[in-house]
């Protein structure tokens, strides 16, 4: 077991137990969480073929309620969310004025005039302080829940059986991004069947006093079919092969959602204003007209492996960046995601390489995602 935590770094309710398990651990966002138990590779093709086992407390609560919760969160994020049922969840962001991304976010609506918000570790005090300060002429009330949560997830094909049998809740019932109150192992738990896998799976939020207690009761449970515990190395794995994006790596300020190829998640007909809506007017008009980088996958034809910034290259030319790259444990070959240039974005391009210190190695144009779970 190693560590790189210093005096200041937070630890999770199961910090310990991770310790006694061996993890490796690292810094993440200020936390020290375990990057991994043991092989990368068994434990990314356990969660694609079993299940794993992941402590994401790390992650930032934030809770609005209010008779005014919804449009407060209609204005401080892009998304419709006044639209969202009870019990259920969605995928939005939270912009600038300017229209550049302060973060991705999931909110689940809890009751009827109570959302949780639950933003990146890395953003969620910017997030915390913009909804505060945007709470402001709103009958509502912002509450930092971070300390109150303690969130480990399930993920893939096995979940569900493991999870069935340590609750009576209605699992069956739980569509994708829904979220419903229930016992898990005899521990109160907000259930979600929500991930960032690619694979079917669930998030559990728990007080971090009953953490430890539901995640040896979930290894207890997974022992049979193959569940173990697993750290954020291959949850980033997972995510890229399942084409899901990184705040840091393909979100960032510098870009609004139509630049990411993900302008869906604004909604325009929603009811009254937003903060960044002029700029993301104007930028749907650009991105319509005159698309900006395209963000597309990329598949190596050679051994080695893409990182972060690496420049994405055809014809001698400079054509876009590498956001994230890693090695494929489902493919068998590197794989990178990169914003480039319109002309060479449609799969299938032939001449695009990634310039790897300096020697050009050939890449293939592929459509995201890179792995999609049958369902």
């Amino acid at each position: 077991m190693s560590s790189t935590a210093t005096p200041e770094t937070r630890r999770t309710a199961l910090d310990a137990l991770h310790r006694s398990l061996g993890a490796t651990m690292t810094d993440f966002a200020g936390w020290d969480m375990p990057l991994r138990y043991g092989s990368e590779r068994d434990e990314h093709l356990a969660v694609r073929t079993k299940a794993g086992l992941f402590d994401l407390s790390h992650m930032g609560e934030i809770t609005v309620t209010g008779p005014q919760a919804a449009q407060l969160l209609n204005y401080a994020l892009v998304g419709n969310i006044a639209s969202v049922g009870l019990g259920r969840a969605r995928y939005t962001m939270i912009c600038r004025a300017d229209g550049g991304i302060l973060d991705d976010l999931i909110v689940y609506r809890l009751a009827e005039t109570e959302y949780m918000v639950v933003a990146n570790a890395s953003n969620a005090q910017v997030v915390l302080d913009a909804l505060t300060e945007r709470a402001a002429g709103f009958d509502a009330v912002v509450r930092d829940d971070r300390d109150a949560y303690a969130l480990l997830a399930v993920q893939g094909p096995e979940s569900p059986g493991i999870l069935k049998s340590l609750t009576d809740a209605d699992l069956d019932g739980l569509k994708y991004y829904a979220g419903l109150p229930g016992t898990v192992a005899g521990v109160p738990a907000l259930i979600a069947r929500t991930g960032y896998t690619g694979e079917d799976g669930f998030e559990l939020f728990v007080s971090p006093g009953d953490a430890e207690k539901l995640w040896l009761a979930l290894t207890e449970a997974g022992a049979q079919v193959g569940l173990i515990p697993c750290g954020l190395s291959c949850r980033d794995t997972l995510r890229l092969e399942a084409g899901m994006p990184l705040y840091g790596h393909e979100l960032s300020t510098s870009l609004t959602p139509f630049d990411a190829g993900l302008g869906r998640v604004v909604k325009f007909e929603k009811d009254g204003d937003f903060v960044g809506r002029g700029a993301l007017e104007a930028a749907a008009e650009r991105a319509a007209s005159q698309p900006p980088r395209v963000l597309v996958g990329l598949v190596a034809e050679g051994r080695r492996v893409p990182r972060a910034g690496y420049p994405v290259v055809a014809d001698g030319q400079v054509i876009g960046e590498v956001t994230s790259g890693a090695p494929s444990p489902t493919l068998g070959k590197p794989i990178a995601m990169a914003y480039v240039d319109a002309a060479h974005s449609a799969p299938g391009t032939t001449g695009v390489g990634v310039d790897i210190r300096g020697s050009h190695e050939p890449y293939e144009v592929v459509a995201l995602p890179f792995y999609k779970r049958e369902k």
